[in-house]
C-alpha cells in the first residue's frame, strides 16, 4: 500500500465507530492512483463531515502524501 493509502486508512479508522470495517484499496487509472475507502453501512457520514470538510481534508492529506512518492492521488468514498 502506498503512503497515501496508509494515511487515508489511519484517518478513517480514527473517525470510524467500527474501525475493523474500514477497507482501503488502490488502483491505477489514467496515470493517477485512486484510493478507495469503504466503511460499514451508515458510517461514511463521519468521514465526509459537515459540508464535506473532513472529506476535503482527507483528500488533501492523501494528495500531499502522494506527492512525496511522485504520484497524483484521488480518493473515492464508498458506502457498503
Amino acid at each position: 500500500m502506498s503512503r497515501a493509502g496508509a494515511v487515508v486508512e489511519v484517518v478513517a479508522r480514527m473517525l470510524a465507530a467500527r474501525p475493523e470495517a474500514v477497507r482501503v484499496t488502490e488502483s491505477e487509472r489514467r496515470g493517477q492512483t485512486i484510493v478507495e475507502l469503504a466503511m460499514a453501512p451508515g458510517e461514511l457520514g463521519r468521514v465526509i463531515g459537515r459540508q464535506g470538510r473532513t472529506a476535503a481534508a482527507v483528500r488533501t492529506l492523501a494528495a500531499a502524501a502522494g506527492e512525496l512518492e511522485g504520484r497524483r492521488v484521488a480518493v473515492d468514498f464508498r458506502d457498503d
